[in-house]
């Protein structure tokens, strides 16, 4: 009897808020109106050249080209007529490394919407680079990420209140802490990477 009690109570609880909820909908429609979302999906490059010793206790440097694959989604709410604010997440697969940035972000209209379609904005990123998805062989184990910075120029082509088609070209700074496999003689071997590259991506918004 109890229990019956208890679930005509949290019946009667949720019967009597629907009305409150259904008083609110003019109201969420009133923002989503005046703040619509927006959302940029993109896929592309990260394009680098990194140096590193020729071998142990060498003095010599080797530099090689890498490349990168890197994923990026931006939902948020078109603030201003140009200026659209939200949060970030993505995945950046470096040769050794798998990180999960998050973060905050802005896009910008440089250019004021027009009928062609065709319209230039600045991008901005600032997060963290997260190493949950990371998977290593052990004693090359990742030990925290760091700081992202992702500022960036695009071109959206696409018609006003329709989706686009997106073409960006950023700088993406990226610091992860991480161990290295133990010499002969070491106690302990911590490595400090920044990742500096080149980011292009293609992409969607809406």
């Amino acid at each position: 009897m109890a229990l019956i009690r208890t679930i005509g109570c949290l019946l009667a609880m949720l019967a009597g808020s629907v009305p409150a909820l259904w008083a609110q909908l003019p109201v969420v429609e009133r923002l989503e109106q005046a703040h619509p979302f927006v959302n940029y999906t993109e896929l592309g490059g990260l394009f680098g050249r990194v140096a590193y010793p020729s071998g142990f206790g060498s003095p010599t440097e080797q530099v090689e080209n890498k490349v990168s694959l890197t994923i990026q989604t931006f939902n948020g709410v078109q603030l201003r007529p140009r200026l659209a604010v939200g949060g970030v997440v993505g995945v950046d697969w470096y040769a050794n490394a798998l990180l999960l940035p998050v973060g905050a972000g802005l896009r910008y209209d440089l250019t004021r919407v027009e009928q062609n379609g065709v319209n230039l904005f600045v991008s901005a990123d600032v997060g963290y680079g997260l190493t949950w998805l990371n998977r290593a062989s052990t004693g090359n184990e990742l030990t925290k990420g760091g700081l992202m910075l992702n500022p960036g120029l695009g071109l959206r082509f696409g018609k006003p209140g329709k989706g686009a088609f997106l073409l960006s070209l950023s700088y993406k700074r990226q610091t992860v802490d991480a161990n290295k496999p133990l010499g002969w003689n070491d106690i302990r071997r911590d490595e400090h990477r920044v990742y500096n590259r080149l980011a292009v991506r293609l992409g969607l918004s809406f």
